[in-house]
């Protein structure tokens, strides 16, 4: 019994290695100079802010982690305001092509990005709205809402029929019962949906690459540039994304409750 608990706690502290080292490299490197980086080995430290200076300094990247935060915020409220009215209809509404509409939702969510972004970009151009943030955000909502809607559907199936009969006795109208009993009752799920809809937009790279442009570049966008035309530039490229990291750390620890009760309530449940 001993051994095996052993063995467990072994196998655990190999796979939180593997998962933390790379990303300690990059933190640890963008205190470094590129010559360190480049002519020392990992461990070696001789902590600089310059490429934090320079990252800072860059008005391309000061606009970019802004329209970051626009889009991955903007998409992260419409994918959840839509996405949880959506699924609360779909589970507490029965119609003729319920089920068929559930499984379109799960299907559109693995249509892969690559697909639909040229489709986005002649959309967009014509319609005036290539390089602007608000076209990301419409194209960072179209992966984010069929995933809030399937993440959400078991938590909004699993709350019991009698509080919306009893809210229906009392006179509420559906919008009622969906928005003062079950979105409330749901907020596990919708913390988690809210939480990972933010990262994949905030992570988000393809669309960012083909729909933006000088005025609506992300992050991710400006942090790849640093790869530079002839040599990358490992030290702000690090430090870009390292500060990329904060709101990832910050977001995942200021809701860690939330987040363990939601994927443990259904949503996410094997």
């Amino acid at each position: 019994m001993k051994k095996a608990k052993s063995l467990r706690l072994i196998l655990c502290l190999i796979l939180v290695a593997v998962e933390l080292v790379p990303i300690g490299v990059v933190i640890t490197n963008s205190f470094k100079r590129d010559i360190d980086i480049w002519a020392r080995g990992p461990l070696y430290l001789k902590p600089t802010l310059k490429s934090y200076r320079a990252v800072f300094e860059n008005s391309d990247f000061r606009l970019a982690l802004k329209n970051s935060l626009i889009v991955a915020t903007s998409s992260m409220v419409v994918s959840v305001f839509f996405g949880s009215m959506a699924s609360f209809g779909l589970v507490r509404f029965n119609f003729r092509l319920n089920a068929f509409l559930i499984f379109l939702i799960l299907m559109l969510r693995m249509v892969p990005q690559i697909t639909l972004a040229l489709p986005f970009y002649i959309l967009f151009r014509n319609l005036g709205l290539k390089d602007t943030v608000m076209g990301l955000t419409v194209a960072h909502t179209s992966f984010n809402l069929p995933y809030v809607i399937a993440l959400l559907l078991p938590f909004f199936a699993s709350i019991p029929k009698e509080y919306e009969e009893a809210a229906r006795v009392d006179g509420c109208r559906p919008f009622s019962i969906y928005w003062r009993i079950f979105f409330p009752l749901a907020a596990p799920g919708v913390v988690v949906a809210a939480v990972f809809a933010f990262l994949m937009s905030w992570n988000e790279f393809l669309y960012a690459l083909v729909l933006s442009g000088p005025r609506s570049k992300t992050a991710p966008i400006v942090v790849n540039a640093f790869l530079g035309q002839y040599a990358p530039l490992w030290g702000q490229l690090s430090a870009g994304a390292t500060i990329m990291l904060i709101p990832v750390f910050a977001i995942t620890l200021g809701f860690q409750k939330y987040i363990v009760k939601g994927l443990s309530s259904g949503g996410l449940k094997g």
